[in-house]
This record gives C-alpha cells, sequence and structure tokens, in this order.
C-alpha cells in the first residue's frame, strides 16, 4: 500500500473510479467533471448577512416541519399520493458496482446530440495509461462510441464513452422518453421551400461565415457585468455586510479547484505499465465529518440507521452523525 507522501505526488482524484470493462478488457479509471456552471449563484440572507435556510412548512397546521415529520409522496391524481419508505427507495438502488460496463459499440454519428446530458472525462488509473491510449484511439479510428452502463452514488447510468483527440469522455445520456419528438411541440411538417429563398439564406449565410468557432463568442456577458457591479460595490464598501462567525462556508466555496488537463498529463506520462493494478475500495469513513462530500456523509448516515437522512443538508447530516455517535 502506498504511503502518504506517494498519494499526495499523484495529486487530486476523480470523485469516482472504477473499471471499464469489456471482454478481456478490465481499465482503470477516474471521472472528472468535464465542465462547470459559469452562472452566478446569489444565496438569500437576512439584512445582516447571515444565510437563509429552506424550512418545509404545513400550510394545514400552520407550523415548521422537523425532517422526521416529512415523507415522501408520488402522486397518481390531483391531492392523491401514494407514500414511498427511505427503506423501499433503497431497496430499489441498483447494486453497488465500481465497473463502466461496456456492453456495444455504435457509430458516433448515430447518437443524436440531444441525448447527450452531461460530461466527464476519464482519467486512466494507475497501470492504465497504455490500454487508455489503444482504447481510445481505436475508437477515434473506428468513429464509434462505447454504450455503458455505471452506478454512481447510489443511481444506474446510461454513457456513451466518446474518444476525442485520445481522451476518453463519458457522456451521459438521457433516455429515450426523455426527448420530445416535433410532434410533442407542435412544429409543422417539413415541406420543400422555394429554391430562389433557399438561395438568399444562403448568401446572407456566407457574409456570416466563419473558418472557426471564436471562444470569445461563448462568454456569459451578463455573468461578467453582475461580477463587476459586486466588484465595484465592495470597493466602494456600499451594501457589504458580514455573516455571524459561526456560520458554515458552503461546499461550493471550499470546493478544491482541479487542474483536470495537469492530472490527465501526469497519468499519461506513466513510464511503467503495471499489469493487474489493485483496485481500491471506498475511502475509509474515520476523519473530520467537514471534510468529507454528502454522499460520503449520507453513507455514514445511512449505516447508523439515522431516519430523515435523504432530506438533510450537509451541516445536518454531520449534526445528526455525530449525535448518533
Amino acid at each position: 500500500m502506498p504511503d502518504d507522501d506517494e498519494e499526495t505526488r499523484r495529486g487530486p482524484r476523480g470523485f469516482w473510479s472504477g473499471t471499464i470493462a469489456f471482454g478481456l478488457v478490465s481499465l482503470p479509471v477516474s471521472l472528472f467533471v468535464a465542465s462547470r456552471s459559469g452562472s452566478v449563484s446569489l444565496r438569500m440572507v437576512d439584512e445582516d448577512g447571515t444565510p437563509l435556510s429552506r424550512r418545509y412548512f404545513c400550510s394545514r397546521e400552520e407550523r415548521m416541519l422537523e425532517a422526521d415529520d416529512i415523507v415522501r409522496g408520488y402522486e397518481v391524481e390531483q391531492d392523491r399520493y401514494v407514500v414511498v419508505e427511505d427503506d423501499e427507495l433503497e431497496s430499489l438502488a441498483p447494486e453497488k458496482s465500481r465497473e463502466i460496463d461496456l456492453q456495444r459499440f455504435v457509430a458516433l454519428s448515430d447518437i443524436d446530440p440531444g441525448y447527450f446530458e452531461r460530461a466527464y472525462f476519464l482519467v486512466p488509473g494507475e497501470g492504465g495509461s497504455r490500454p487508455y491510449r489503444l482504447l481510445a484511439r481505436a475508437m477515434e479510428d473506428a468513429g464509434r462510441a462505447g454504450i455503458a452502463t455505471f452506478v454512481m452514488r447510489g443511481k444506474e447510468y446510461l454513457v456513451a464513452i466518446v474518444s476525442d483527440s485520445g481522451i476518453l469522455r463519458a457522456e451521459i445520456l438521457r433516455f429515450h422518453d426523455e426527448l420530445r419528438s416535433p410532434d410533442h411541440v407542435g412544429l409543422p411538417a417539413v415541406s420543400e421551400p422555394a429554391k430562389a429563398r433557399v438561395a438568399e439564406i444562403e448568401k446572407s449565410m456566407r457574409k456570416l461565415q466563419a473558418d472557426e468557432l471564436n471562444e470569445s463568442e461563448l462568454e456569459d456577458h451578463y455573468v461578467q457585468r453582475l461580477e463587476s457591479l459586486v466588484q465595484r460595490k465592495l470597493k466602494a464598501g456600499e451594501d457589504v455586510v458580514r455573516a455571524p462567525e459561526e456560520t458554515q462556508p458552503s461546499e461550493h466555496e471550499s470546493a478544491e479547484v482541479i487542474d483536470l488537463m495537469q492530472v490527465l498529463k501526469e497519468r499519461m506520462q506513466e513510464e511503467n505499465i503495471v499489469d493487474g493494478a489493485s483496485r481500491r475500495g471506498p475511502a475509509a469513513a474515520g476523519g473530520k465529518l467537514e471534510s468529507r462530500s454528502k454522499a460520503e456523509l449520507y453513507e455514514r448516515a445511512k449505516s447508523l440507521n439515522i431516519a430523515g437522512r435523504s432530506s438533510m443538508s450537509k451541516a445536518e447530516l454531520i449534526k445528526a452523525i455525530r449525535n448518533a455517535g
């Protein structure tokens, strides 16, 4: 087992790790988020700067509800629900697995872009650089995407494994019934337009034609204006409030910023390929609770059989775990 210094030299890890498996191939990989939200999140605070939390309110009894008072209901018709308990939901969850099960390869061009929901980079694990390169090259040359399933945080996902410039990417796919057809939104039937009008449109398009997409055109100007406004007010000391010291920072404020491409570069530069690299199990449950992710805290609360855990915030999970201990 590697020591702490060795683990530190390897750099940050992805939030999910496992193996890509098909046939006799078993490739260790980690998942890294391939995108991030560019929108600015405005917290709801009171006039003194204290962050506000959402609570559930019963309009019939006119009282605030605690976590133990709340159950989930599936609406079968208006104002009629079938209650589903936490343990029933947990019994429906897929079996835990650390395997991305590649089931078939299809032409990448056959996948409607509308199915793509969000993307993750696949980074090779220890001893996986050589098979990673081989798989990425073979898939890219063939123009094929691998269709696979895997379980993450108690939910099974359908993904397309895509190779682009030697990098493997896992695209989470929407299910077939989640896409609307043109008929659903009332689009008119396709008809043949007049050739003269088509030529007119093509001429207008040529005037705006560019050789390549300029990334500066993809910037969010609203976010830039909002951030400039905040900086101006901060510099002028206008409308600046400070939360009480006991307020905990949000998960976004304390999240580690990972240089993904640096991680990928380091993994791909491995000199020695170790055959049969061992798979690592989930992280130990010890350590400070505040440093754990919400998913890890939920699993800890589940093992302690804490009621109402599925509706708790990260801070509430920490408090409940400490009380249970």
